[in-house]
């Protein structure tokens, strides 16, 4: 299960931020074919010797799931999720899985009939239990034979939304915004907003004694209750100001927190990076947000100062140019000193420098500029924000191998761009401050033997997890899956010429950061990160359970597809398709990475596959054949 940004609902790539499936709990006995978590290794485990024959050919294909095995014993229920008294995400259906302990019992959950596996797992896919309060409880009743096991099992349910109706409440008082400090510029819109009755009607008062109605901020007429909104400049929100809400003779008057202006003792500045981090220098960004809790999408360098704008919450807003501002988190930035001037970037003549397997663009400015890189299909686009561009001269060598040219625009008063033309498509890049210069390497491809594509290179091979991970109905946990099929990764790959740098080797926890900055330090050619995957709550996981993988950067799309086609060759599963993801340890840019979702530990089948050595060895041929095909195409 991967950990990163902001998910599709399908995917269990949100259940980190989410709420994860629960960590580990022991193993139901000897047939595992795997140590139970936490247990010490006594010896490296087996890994079956690699076949030299070609990829897809003969008998080497094992494109279905192995039987579930038969487990006979008494009962011994557990539920693995939702652990008891869990907070579930929803009052509507929801998944419960675990194990009777026995393929021969039967059980049912809230009066329904569920299937038990031959091994005593099962799945079961069931409306939650109706409660008007925030706790519920399933009712659970194992039989085998003449033995019978009833239990309740606890959960806790998302708050129910505060009822207005036209005899009840007709204002949600938690509902009314701004509730908590805001930060603004003077003229900037603040939306003011409500959830009331349908029959009610509500209005902004204003110190000043104005009143603005709030209207209704969308079209639905499928609930009694409806949110109503209005925007108006920060200043006049400085004050005091309230929403009143009236129906009938009744009303009630709820203030509004007051918003503080952001400009009102002029510019203010601050440097990024005051949080404590144990990455290096080269390694260490600050990450920047489109909204407040949104996506990551700039990485910007340690000592950039940029204007302050606004606050929300832990939020802090930035400007990196006139038409650009983004969100950082508060705890990054170092307040600079009332009257700090604005920075003056200005870069300069260029140079191109030609090193071992990479070309710097090394740009001088006046100081560390935010700054953004797109790719191209053959170029690469640096955006300097807030930075004016005087640069006359770019020197660079007509033998340079990687990069064709490199030219520059002025975009707009305070933002340049440089294009960086490559002779071929890019493989990877990293942008570093190095004495008073932006410097953008540009990584050279490595040169491809196509009889042996992956001779010479250096893979890095992430098994994922912990911490977190999920686990399956028998409690198999991901991090010791994913390590058994990294470990057969690993010996499929040297046998085919490869370096392999292993980002875990062993049960005990690596930093989601540090897994990309291993393979970086090892100047790895690919990063592939080997996961299990779950659903969230609310998904049925019948539906659509099978074999995905996940890319971020563009050049790293090839090399998803690639390893997609093996996986689905070796294991059958369904094919989830090619996913674009803002994942933690794809966004790194120095090498193509790929994350592989090869099977779903809370499907009990796939679970019980994922116990065998057989169907852990095809998950790692199937990844290492994509290596092998992405590279022998690469030019």
């Amino acid at each position: 299960m991967a950990t990163g940004g902001v998910r599709p609902a399908i995917l269990a790539l949100s259940l980190l931020t989410a709420g994860c499936l629960p960590g580990p709990v022991s193993s139901p006995g000897p047939e595992t074919g795997l140590p139970a978590p936490g247990t010490p290794p006594t010896a490296a485990p087996s890994v079956p010797q690699p076949s030299d024959r070609p990829p897809g050919e003969g008998p080497d294909r094992e494109p279905t799931l192995p039987p579930v095995p038969s487990v006979v014993g008494p009962i011994a229920l557990r539920i693995v999720y939702p652990p008891e008294g869990a907070q579930i995400a929803t009052r509507d259906s929801n998944f419960v899985f675990g194990s009777v302990g026995s393929g021969g019992a039967t059980l049912r959950i809230n009066n329904r009939t569920v299937e038990v596996k031959p091994n005593g797992a099962f799945l079961a896919w069931l409306p939650v239990p109706v409660s008007q309060t925030s706790q519920a409880a399933y009712s659970i009743e194992v039989v085998q034979g003449a033995d019978t096991v009833r239990a309740t099992h606890a959960i806790r349910l998302p708050g129910l939304p505060v009822a207005l109706t036209a005899t009840g409440m007709f204002i949600d008082s938690n509902s009314v915004s701004p509730r908590s400090r805001v930060v603004a510029e003077r003229w900037e819109p603040v939306r003011v907003s409500a959830r009331i009755a349908r029959s009610a009607q509500a209005e902004l008062q204003l110190a000043d004694g104005a009143r603005i109605s709030l209207v209704p901020a969308n079209n639905s007429s499928a609930s009694e209750a409806v949110v109503v909104a209005t925007e108006v400049p920060a200043i006049r929100l400085n004050s005091a100001a309230w929403v009143q809400v009236i129906r009938g003779r009744d009303s009630v008057r709820l203030p509004l927190a007051r918003v503080a202006l952001a400009d009102s003792a002029g510019a203010q500045y601050a440097r990024l990076g005051a949080a404590a981090s144990t990455l290096p220098d080269t390694d260490r960004v600050i990450i920047g947000r489109p909204v407040v809790g949104g996506t990551y999408k700039w990485f910007l360098i340690p000592g950039t100062v940029a204007e302050v704008t606004g606050q929300t919450g832990a939020m802090t807003r930035i400007r990196l140019d006139a038409t650009q501002q983004v969100y950082v988190d508060r705890a990054e930035l170092s307040p600079l000193p009332p009257g700090t001037p604005a920075p003056r970037r200005v870069a300069g003549n260029a140079r191109v420098v030609h090193g071992a397997g990479y070309s710097d663009v090394r740009i001088p400015v006046s100081d560390i500029p935010p700054y953004s890189v797109e790719a191209e299909p053959q170029a690469l686009i640096l955006t300097l924000h807030g930075t004016i561009g005087n640069t006359d001269i770019i020197n660079f060598t007509s033998t340079d191998s990687v990069v064709r040219r490199v030219t520059w625009r002025q975009v707009s008063n305070d933002r340049a761009e440089f294009r960086v033309e490559l002779h071929a498509a890019p493989f990877g890049y990293v942008v570093m401050w190095d004495r008073n210069a932006l410097v953008l390497r540009v990584r050279q491809a490595p040169a491809i033997d196509r009889s042996r594509p992956l001779r010479g290179l250096v893979i890095a091979v992430d098994a994922g997890h912990p911490p977190a991970g999920s686990t399956g109905p028998t409690g198999l946990y991901e991090p010791v899956a994913t390590l058994g099929i990294a470990e057969r990764l690993k010996a499929y790959l040297e046998q085919r010429g490869a370096t392999v740098v292993m980002t875990r080797t062993a049960p005990g926890a690596v930093g989601l950061t540090d897994r990309p900055v291993i393979a970086r330090r090892a100047n790895a050619h690919a990063f592939v990160s080997i996961h299990l995957n779950a659903f969230p709550d609310g998904v049925n996981p019948f539906e659509r359970n099978g074999t995905g993988s996940y890319y971020f950067n563009s050049w790293s799309e090839p090399l998803a597809r690639a390893v997609q086609a093996g996986m689905l060759r070796r294991m059958g599963l369904r094919d989830l398709g090619v996913n674009y993801d803002n994942l933690a340890v794809l966004r790194p840019t120095w090498m193509p990475s790929v994350l592989c979702e090869g099977a779903f530990l809370m499907i009990p089948e796939q679970e019980a596959a994922l116990r065998t050595p057989e169907f852990q060895d095809a998950y790692a041929r199937g990844v290492a054949e994509g290596l092998e095909a992405y590279f022998r195409d690469l030019r």
